[in-house]
């Protein structure tokens, strides 16, 4: 979801190579790092092994591997037997914290994901995943936690939703917004908390709209939220809505697939509505100067049927198929989504 390191200018190596089969361990330790809550533990100060495993309740040992460990690749410092914290964990890493990113290892690097890549070979030869329970099972327990924990990526992304619909919005009576496969929910909420003339129809499978619940009621608009549980391509949608906002989903589908979702909704959007598209987008670049697409792409493949990453150009053929005009770009900085923006055409 985030920056991907650049590799396009460095020769592949032993080392690299080395690397690359070597990254898992590294995911593993800033999991169980913040699962354990070892930077929190650092927070105070420094302590020793033994202290940190006292205070966690682990075998001293095991306390004592995993800081090194943590100090191998750059999550911890230790000097004299006593481990902190270097520049910048603590803002990411020690939960409470406005920049809190630890939460996000329960998406990024989730066992339901490493569980669909460890059959990428699988995928690879059948086109799509080859899992019994994956991205598309009806009530999938992975959604729960995206729904939960994803909020240090949606927060700024639900901000560039709004902006761009910013002046849009100053001038309605009411905005009545549908959100498809809302997950967390913040990109309708933040629309609602900015703009008190809205309410939010949230969409998704109901083990997730609990989640949407707890956010309207961080975000102060709990009594403008109303929930659709169901199948976004079966549910009847009601409306018609000012908003229709379609995030993180159509990237799980073909080109054909996502095109008939769009055709769905087009009915339900009021002529002078905005539908608002939120994913990771395909440009013109070569993999190598824009790999988060790409990368993605592979989850896809692992983990749905027909699911990629699509161009901006198959989003506007989409949109157009559908009765809507080309969306207009908005990027969010310092995050591979794209936001795109379209009217009703005609």
């Amino acid at each position: 979801m985030g920056a991907v390191t650049d590799m396009k200018d460095t020769a592949v190596t032993r080392e690299s190579l080395f690397g690359m089969m070597q990254a898992y361990k590294m995911t593993s330790l800033l999991r169980t790092g913040v699962s354990m809550g070892v930077f929190d533990a650092l927070a105070g100060g420094p302590a020793t092994a033994e202290a940190v495993a006292d205070r966690l309740g682990c075998a001293p040992r095991g306390m004592r591997i995993l800081l090194n460990a943590l100090v191998a690749v750059g999550l911890a410092e230790e000097r004299d037997g006593n481990y902190t914290l270097p520049p910048g964990v603590a803002d990411l890493l020690v939960a409470g914290g406005p920049g809190y990113l630890g939460d996000m290892v329960k998406v990024m690097s989730s066992d339901w994901e490493w569980d669909a890549l460890k059959r990428l070979d699988d995928a690879v030869r059948r086109g799509g995943t080859v899992l019994e329970v994956h991205a598309e099972t009806p009530g999938y327990q992975y959604w729960e936690d995206f729904a939960a924990y994803a909020v240090a990526v949606a927060r700024p992304t639900a901000g560039v939703v709004a902006d761009a619909l910013k002046s849009w919005a100053s001038g309605r009576e009411s905005i009545d917004v549908l959100d498809v496969a809302c997950g967390h929910g913040l990109y309708g909420l933040t629309l609602a908390q900015r703009n008190p003339q809205a309410n939010v129809w949230a969409l998704d499978w109901p083990n997730v709209l609990t989640q949407v619940e707890t956010h309207a009621g961080q975000l102060g608009v709990r009594d403008r939220l109303h929930q659709v549980p169901g199948d976004m391509f079966q549910v009847p949608l009601g409306g018609p809505y000012d908003a229709i906002l379609v995030t993180n989903v159509l990237h799980h589908f073909s080109e054909q697939r996502a095109g008939e979702l769009l055709a769905r909704l087009a009915p339900a959007l009021k002529p002078d509505g905005k539908i608002v598209l939120v994913g990771f987008t395909l440009g013109d670049e070569n993999p190598a100067d824009d790999p988060a697409p790409h990368l993605f792409s592979i989850l896809m493949l692992a983990w749905t049927y027909e699911g990629e990453v699509h161009s901006i150009a198959a989003y506007d053929r989409m949109l157009t198929a559908a009765g809507f005009t080309t969306g207009r770009r908005h990027d969010v900085p310092g995050l591979a989504f794209r936001v795109l923006v379209a009217d009703k055409a005609g």
